[in-house]
């Protein structure tokens, strides 16, 4: 699964360098530091972020805790040069790898990470992809690592699935229909995780965006 191609970072109709400022555009300072709260950074822990894009949450969790270890990958080498960018810009410690998400295992390890987290990433996949890299995330967590997820989930109200429309034009309808139908706390307690929750809800212009937090127990 690891050779299969990615929906690029703003789906297929708009380029990469535009990711930043749209995503400006969903409240993304509200939901990224919600995000980050609940990863709750530690000096010295191995935080992982899943399809990191152009490096956003990976430089906040390096601003919040300088002391943590974050390892930044994504498939898409030319976000990753935007990212590589913004962190030396900012002076930050982060490593950066170029991988799919199920790919994990090979760049961390096996049960060496204490928290993974991911935005905007689920919502691209088809469903055998979310599988994977929920699955290859439960893998490298150690036992009561956590998990979090920002990224579009359950759209409760006809305004919310309005503005998911976009999203679904670029993005393509059949990989996003599964999260606007509130699929993804089943596929993470499908992975084997516990405590699954919903812990945050954000409105934003192009739909509703959850954080949602779980644990390998």
């Amino acid at each position: 699964m690891t050779e299969q191609t990615f929906t690029p970072a703003l789906g297929r109709f708009a380029p990469t360098r535009l990711y930043d400022p749209v995503v400006a555009l969903t409240r993304e300072r509200l939901w990224r530091a919600l995000a980050v709260m609940h990863v709750a950074p530690r000096p010295d822990e191995l935080i992982v972020d899943v399809g990191c894009g152009t490096g956003s949450t990976a430089l906040l969790l390096n601003r919040t805790e300088p002391r943590a270890r974050v390892v930044a990958m994504d498939p898409d080498r030319n976000v990753l040069a935007i990212a590589r960018r913004k962190a030396e810009a900012a002076g930050a410690t982060v490593r950066w790898e170029t991988g799919m998400g199920d790919a994990l295992p090979e760049v961390v390890g096996v049960g060496a990470v204490d928290t993974a987290v991911s935005s905007l990433v689920l919502h691209q996949c088809p469903m055998r992809t979310k599988r994977a890299i929920l699955a290859s995330v439960h893998a490298v967590l150690r036992p009561g690592g956590k998990v979090v997820i920002a990224d579009y989930g359950l759209q409760r109200t006809r305004l919310m699935r309005l503005g998911f429309r976009m999203v679904q034009f670029a993005d393509g309808f059949e990989d996003t229909r599964p999260n606007a139908e509130g699929v993804v706390p089943e596929l993470m307690a499908e992975a084997g995780f516990g405590d699954v929750r919903e812990a945050e809800v954000v409105s934003t212009l192009t739909g509703s965006i959850s954080v949602y937090v779980a644990f390998r127990e």
